[in-house]
């Protein structure tokens, strides 16, 4: 898939539920966000031919916590979707390692030859860059109003991609170089 059309259909939620938030409230932006991430998973599916694993489960969290938020009128169900979320990515990555598993490897391993060495720091990073998200948002939504909190959920994207370009250099000096071709 074009990186562009990536982007903009991943971050696409975000910027709705941002913007929705801005003109109606926190529970039509969880409507429009709930809206937003179904067509984002369709449009993928269209695009690709397959579902993501990240972005599938975080579409179920969506929608769950989304539902909850909108049922029972309650924004704290929306807020606490992106500790829960964070802090399961994070329990699994680690977890993972505890019993030997990369699952970064899994998710990612088609487009990146790295060592296992690699892939175990990688992992571990990410890892811990996802408690810390889901510890921070705890304190946020605690703190702060409904409206500052969701600038910083919208923070979080460029956050999180700022974070994962910090990554380049270790996972360069991990990477495996494919055998050059001899000519014939």
């Amino acid at each position: 898939m074009n990186p562009i059309v990536k982007i903009i259909i991943e971050a696409g939620p975000l910027i709705a539920f941002f913007l929705s938030n801005w003109l109606g409230g926190i529970f039509w932006a969880t409507g429009i966000f709930m809206a937003a991430t179904a067509l984002a998973l369709l449009l993928s599916w269209i695009l690709t031919g397959k579902l993501a694993v990240m972005p599938l489960i975080s579409a179920g969290f969506v929608a769950v916590f989304g539902v909850l938020t909108l049922w029972l009128h309650d924004e704290t169900f929306i807020k606490v979707k992106v500790t829960l979320i964070n802090a399961l990515f994070g329990v699994v990555l680690l977890g993972g390692l505890f019993f030997g598993q990369t699952f970064l490897k899994y998710v990612m391993g088609e487009a990146i030859k790295m060592t296992d060495e690699g892939w175990r720091a990688l992992t571990i990073r990410w890892g811990i860059f996802f408690l810390c998200i889901a510890v921070a948002n705890e304190v946020v939504w605690r703190m702060v109003p409904t409206d500052t909190w969701v600038n910083f959920k919208v923070a979080l994207l460029p956050v999180t991609l700022v974070f994962a370009l910090s990554q380049a250099p270790m996972m360069t000096k991990h990477m495996i170089q494919d055998d050059p071709k001899t000519p014939n």
